[in-house]
């Protein structure tokens, strides 16, 4: 398992092809690559902060209980920091199990999660100054729907 917060901008099919190397025994692996927006020209820069060692445990939680719920052979979260471009990567997750069910379910599970309730704190700067977002109604119902499955 790999959790890993970074200010260095990524690779998703990098991080894909290092995820599946190996893997005689797995099924399948399911990826989801979140890009950061320019809300029509609103955000020029997307800036999130997080807390060094508390969020990445905080995440390591909800991982493992992802790791738990889809039977996972491995999950790997990448998620940035600092400031982001519109276009670039700001999230990879990747779950590898034995059938593709379990690794979609685990990879929507955990975005519910890290979209709706992860320690970090984002910020949009535009040419209307920043503002701070907060998650919508939508996110929150997105991951509540877990709770009964």
């Amino acid at each position: 398992m790999t959790i890993r917060l970074s200010e260095t901008p990524f690779d998703p099919g990098a991080e894909l092809t290092a995820f599946s190397r190996g893997r005689t025994e797995t099924g399948a692996v399911a990826t989801f690559t979140g890009l950061a927006r320019a809300e029509r020209g609103a955000t020029a820069i997307l800036e999130l902060e997080a807390y060094p060692g508390f969020t990445e445990a905080q995440i390591g939680r909800i991982a493992d209980q992802a790791r738990e719920r889809f039977g996972l052979h491995d999950l790997a979260i990448l998620h940035r920091v600092g400031k982001i471009g519109p276009g670039e990567p700001i999230v990879f997750v990747a779950t590898a199990a034995s059938h593709r069910r379990a690794a979609f379910e685990a990879c929507d599970f955990l975005m519910d999660y890290l979209k709706s309730r992860a320690p970090f704190w984002k910020k949009e700067h535009g040419p209307d100054g920043a503002r701070w977002i907060e998650p919508s109604a939508q996110d929150h119902a997105d991951r509540e729907r877990w709770d009964g499955r």
